[in-house]
Formats: structure tokens, sequence, C-alpha cells
């Protein structure tokens, strides 16, 4: 097929578009900066140059497409106007969709995040637990899902998934986690007692395909995550295994570390400045993330093959010989 990747130079966007490359489809990456996706090119993936605020530019990269792979977004950095995030995740997604009505492509396949939901309260949360988005990235993505679910209800062949938990080789988002554990540096703020749930990137892009690809996925939504969740004190044990290091006891209590992202984050933002604590980043030590893969287990023969701690050696071993440890 002739497909289209958004965010392909981002840790889960490049995973998929390599893996749709390597299963034989003719893949475009839509990209800001095509320096920035020599590695794709060389392997075969053809890019477009672009941004997602550019209709044109997104309506020729999907023009005549079997379908369309939606994933770029704005990630949780605390040094954003709370506008940038909407230009891009709610913005930018109705570019795409509106390219797919009106270029022949054939379906979207638009990434969401379970983050939607916000702090689980029933265990284990489904695609149908109530939204609570907590912070701006949350909220505007909820709000770009909301517009692909209403075009979806006014006939755009779509579906949507929110992933959970992505992780693997390559990736930075808990990379500081295997860092502060490997060097003896971790600490658990609050009881460590919230729940979590990992997803290794290729069973993620396995997901994701099905949902391109599966005749069942089109019009619905589906929480693509790994085959069991933990609590966190569980998980950085998990690490701790993977990298051979044992697990330095004691919490920071919950409380005044919020109190200080708030300041550290009330700071910095004004001045365009990342700040090296803030409320979002505390999320991981204090909010349940755990869900039921079962609908995409059901209708789309979803089936996550990487157990955790197998997950974790490799994608430890990838950062040891990577020298981002």
């Amino acid at each position: 097929m002739r497909v289209m990747v958004t965010g392909a130079t981002g840790f889960t966007g490049g995973h998929l578009a390599r893996t749709l490359k390597e299963r034989g489809h003719d893949v475009r990456a839509l990209v800001r900066n095509p320096a920035d996706a020599a590695a794709l090119q060389r392997q075969g993936v053809v890019l477009c140059p672009g941004d997602l605020t550019d209709p044109d530019a997104v309506s020729r990269a999907a023009e005549g497409c079997d379908v369309v792979y939606h994933i770029a977004a704005v990630y949780r950095e605390a040094k954003h106007p709370d506008e940038y995030y909407r230009r891009i995740n709610v913005g930018g997604t109705e570019n795409v969709v509106k390219a797919v009505e009106r270029g022949a492509v054939g379906r979207l396949v638009h990434c969401s995040t379970v983050g939607v939901h916000g702090d689980v309260k029933q265990l284990p949360g489904d695609e149908n637990s109530p939204f609570s988005p907590g912070d701006i990235y949350q909220e505007s993505k909820l709000e770009g899902e909301r517009f692909v679910s209403e075009r979806i209800r006014n006939g755009l062949r779509a579906s949507i998934f929110r992933p959970l938990g992505i992780y693997g080789p390559a990736d930075r988002r808990f990379l500081k986690l295997f860092k502060t554990v490997y060097r003896g540096t971790f600490r658990m703020i609050g009881s460590g007692d919230v729940v979590y749930q990992m997803t290794y990137v290729s069973d993620l892009v396995d997901g994701i395909i099905l949902c391109g690809e599966h005749p069942n996925a089109v019009g619905h939504i589906y929480i693509l995550g790994g085959s069991r969740y933990t609590t966190l004190r569980e998980l950085v044990a998990a690490v701790g295994r993977a990298s051979g290091t044992r697990i330095r006891s004691g919490h920071i209590p919950a409380g005044p570390m919020m109190a200080a992202a708030v300041v550290c984050e009330w700071l910095c933002k004004p001045f365009g400045i990342e700040p090296p604590l803030y409320p979002r980043r505390l999320d991981f030590f204090l909010k349940n993330r755990a869900f039921s893969i079962a609908k995409a287990q059901q209708e789309l023969g979803y089936k996550p093959r990487v157990e955790l701690d197998e997950g974790l050696s490799r994608t430890f071993e990838w950062y040891r010989q990577a020298g981002w440890l």
C-alpha cells in the first residue's frame, strides 16, 4: 500500500515508518526538516517537506494514500504556551483530517493518548472510562480526538488509538528513569503504590498497523498497551533487574515536591525555559495509568509479545551500547 506517516522523526512515528517499509509498503513521511530524516530516507522512506500547520503541504503528502497514520504531536513540555499545543495538536489534526477527506485517501489512523482519561479511578480503565485531562497537552489531544470522532460520525473512514507508556530502544521519555536507577540516584516520590502500564514500541506499532489495515478498526477507538500493569514500585524494581542495580529505599513526600514544581513552572514558563521540575512531570509518580486492552485483542487480534522484563532488558542494553547512560 501507499501510506503516509506524520511524526516520523519522533520515537513512535519513526519505528512505525521503518516497520511499514520493512513490510513492503510505499512509505511517505511529512517532515519539517528533511535533514532530521536522512536515516529514514536511506531506508527508502520518501520525504515530503512540510509542516502540520500548512494545509497545502499536508494535502500534498497525503494525496492518493491508502492509509494516513497521524502520529505527530507536541508532547508535554512546560516551556510552550498553551496556544502552541492547540495549534499543533488540534489545528494540525484538523489539517490532516481535511487532507484525508479531499485527497482520495482510503483511511486515517489517529494517535490520541490514554492521558485523556487522567488519573484512572476504577482499575483497569478502558475506552469508556471518563475523560479527565489534567494539563494542556491532554486537553489539546482530547480536542483533536473529538474532532476526528465527529468526522467519523459524518462518514470519515478512520480509527483512533490511545497508547500508554511507550518505551524501547532510542526512547528518551523513560531514559531518565533508567539513568537514575542505573546511577543509584533514583528516589521514589510518593508511596510508589500507583499503577503503571508499559508498552514496548514494536508491540504498539503492530497495533497501530492493525488499526490501519484490519476491517474491524474503521470507526472505532482502541487502547493499545502492554499485556499487564504493575505498581510503580514493581516497575522500578524491574528496571533495577534489567540494569543489574540495587534500588535504594526511601521516599520523598509528594506534597512538597508538587509545591516546588508549581513554583518552578511559574517562574520559567514566561521566559520559554523548560523548568527542571513541573507538575506534569510528577504525574508519573502520582496518577494511575492502567487499562484493559481487551477490545483491541478481541476485535483486531492485537497481541503484545514482548514481556516487561524482556523489553526493559532490551532497552537498557540499547542505552548502554549507545552511551546514553
